[in-house]
């Protein structure tokens, strides 16, 4: 890759308040080529960026997380793309950590730095934050986890090291892996595109490493919270389709039983959090796609190695 040169691209929507921090704080992060892609937002943010001078690809409606990043990523030309939520803040330096890991090593198809929580009104302090996430694992029953979430950062957390997947809030892509791809599952809209990706990764041979030296704060879901009436109900429809939508593709039949036990487990769960409806109404739009799903999990088995993204299964989620 060229030095640092990173294409930065930021899915925004309904985010003007969040913004003027994100974009100050990629000041000084090297050679970047920045672009905004606007989900249709009604609070004046385009408004604002076309105010400020920012590259700005202003979209009608919102068409989601997955396809407003591979609309940037289509849109720009650096040989590494940073896929960016709105609601972050990048640490002095933390691109050019990332950029440095993803040049010295051809295999990787992404990086992620340690992203951290930041929490409303408490002051950026990395060496006290909690996690927000140190990569992305996978369970037994493959569902995502981000590892280290709501934990103190422990020595282990502190270490590079091979990781699952990279998060989507903030991870640097190699735009081979875009091209390969095809980017983001725009089908997805948002939650679990990242998983979706990791998984289609690992399946064609990539590998992915997490960054610690490479230091970015997370508030997490804050557009989202702003953008829907209910925005729990929501999130937890698209999760509940989406995570069934994965592990249709990824896994093993022998796993069946337990995903089962699971996701009754998780139904328990959403009536009790009084999101029974938005859960349930996620998991049974997964059938009409099952033969699309089933097509694609032979695909996936044709062109590459299931085996290399089940070997993460339970693997690595602890901290080390």
């Amino acid at each position: 890759m060229d030095g640092t040169r990173v294409a930065v691209v930021i899915p925004s929507w309904n985010s003007a308040g969040l913004l003027p921090r994100c974009l100050a704080s990629l000041a000084g992060q090297g050679s970047v080529e920045l672009l905004v892609v606007d989900n249709g937002s009604t609070d004046g943010s385009a408004a604002y960026l076309e105010r400020e001078g920012v590259p700005l690809l202003a979209l009608p409606a919102n068409r989601g997380f997955a396809a407003a990043v591979n609309l940037g990523a289509a849109r720009t030309e650096a040989p590494a793309v940073l896929a960016l939520n709105v609601d972050t803040v990048l640490e002095p330096g933390a691109l050019a950590a990332l950029a440095s890991a993803l040049e010295a090593d051809s295999g990787l198809g992404g990086v992620q730095p340690r992203i951290l929580q930041l929490e409303k009104g408490a002051p950026m302090d990395a060496g006290s934050a909690r996690l927000y996430s140190a990569g992305q694992g996978l369970t037994r029953d493959g569902r995502a986890v981000e590892l280290g979430a709501g934990e103190a950062q422990r020595s282990g957390y502190l270490r590079r090291r091979e990781i699952f997947g990279v998060c989507g809030a903030a991870c640097l892509l190699r735009r081979e892996l875009f091209a390969e791809l095809g980017g983001y599952d725009e089908r997805y809209f948002a939650f679990y595109e990242d998983v979706d990706l990791n998984v289609r990764a690992r399946i064609a041979g990539w590998r992915f490493d997490y960054v610690p030296e490479a230091v970015i704060w997370h508030v997490g879901n804050a557009s989202w919270q702003e953008g829907f009436r209910r925005p729990n109900a929501e999130n937890a429809r698209l999760v509940a389709r989406n995570r069934l939508a994965t592990q249709v593709k990824l896994m093993p039949l022998g796993a069946v039983p337990r995903i089962a036990v699971v996701e009754a487990g998780a139904l328990l769960r959403a009536a009790r959090q009084r999101r029974f409806l938005a859960t349930l109404r996620g998991k049974l739009a997964v059938l009409p796609l099952l033969p699309r799903l089933l097509r694609e999990r032979r695909l996936l088995a044709r062109a590459g190695d299931t085996g290399r993204a089940r070997a993460w299964l339970g693997r690595g989620l602890e901290g080390r």
